[in-house]
């Protein structure tokens, strides 16, 4: 191949890749430094930012990261291998994984429960070492001891949150309970009517007046006052739990962040990103512009 048209193929494949980092990564930061700090108590529904501390729930499983056994709320773990091909050595992902568990913020008005499945989690705690064994029995010593006696062949990273810690979150807000949705009474009608449809020698049992092994018209029209009832008896019962609020993320591509750090230096991250984004896309322009001379 021309060494031109090469040139030209990585130009144009480094300005796309740069615009597009470029682009991104503005989009966002404009995002964050337009969304203004709500409070969980009085956030509107919707994408909203939250800043807080995490807190522990009451009703989850201790939860203990798998390369240190260190108690956290959320971790995820990366194991690396070191091979050499052709006298070049690099790191080669073995295994990878994140935890699901929902997380708990608390920002003095009230808490949230947050899906972290999908977010950008941007964490304080981050742990890197290196071992002989694929499994690492927990961080290494450290000092001289920590140097000796491996070959260090496999390198380890952990990254945690864990109870007390800052945590500003944007993401999509919901509120379920507390008699903030209204009765949609045909159509919880009809969701409870199929579910008892689901068992319909049971819904015989308590129906068929005549007991002639199928439902009349009128007895249809009983088992829909009676789903009626229900439905409203339903509604009133979630009214009175308390409200619970959840962030999850977000429909349409809108930004899903989780950072331990604060607004300023998730602002400054995103600026150097969009910054390295736009000096990619000049270089790219500008090999493609010198293959065309």
């Amino acid at each position: 191949m021309d060494a031109s048209w090469l040139q030209l193929g990585m130009g144009a494949v480094l300005a796309l890749v740069g615009g597009w980092l470029w682009v991104g990564r503005l989009s966002r930061l404009r995002h964050f430094q337009d969304t203004p700090t709500s409070r969980i108590r009085s956030a509107a529904q919707g994408h909203v930012e939250l800043a807080g501390v995490l807190v522990e729930r009451a009703d989850a499983t201790p939860l203990l990261a798998p390369l240190t056994a260190r108690p956290c709320l959320w971790w995820r773990y990366r194991i690396e291998e070191y091979r050499r091909t052709n006298n070049r050595g690099s790191w080669r992902v073995l295994e990878h994984g994140v935890s699901t568990e929902l997380l708990k913020l608390f920002d003095g008005t009230g808490d949230c429960l947050i899906d972290p499945r999908g977010a950008d989690v941007l964490p304080s705690r981050r742990d890197v070492w290196t071992g002989d064994l694929r499994h690492p029995r927990g961080l290494p010593s450290t000092g001289l001891l920590a140097w000796l006696g491996g070959t260090r062949r496999y390198r380890y990273t952990e990254e945690r949150l864990h109870a007390g810690e800052p945590l500003y979150a944007v993401g999509d807000f919901r509120s379920e309970g507390g008699g903030r949705a209204g009765l949609a009474l045909e159509a919880a009608r009809a969701e409870i009517v199929r579910e008892w449809k689901g068992e319909y020698a049971g819904l015989l049992r308590r129906f068929d007046n005549n007991r002639d092994g199928k439902l009349d018209m009128a007895e249809w029209g009983r088992v829909r006052l009676a789903a009626e009832l229900e439905a409203e008896q339903r509604h009133r019962a979630a009214s009175e739990q308390p409200v619970r609020h959840l962030l999850a993320r977000p429909p349409q591509g809108l930004p899903f962040v989780l950072s331990s750090h604060g607004e300023e230096v998730l602002v400054r991250r995103y600026r150097w990103k969009a910054l390295g984004g736009a000096l990619l896309c000049l270089l790219g322009a500008l090999m493609v512009a010198a293959a065309w001379t």
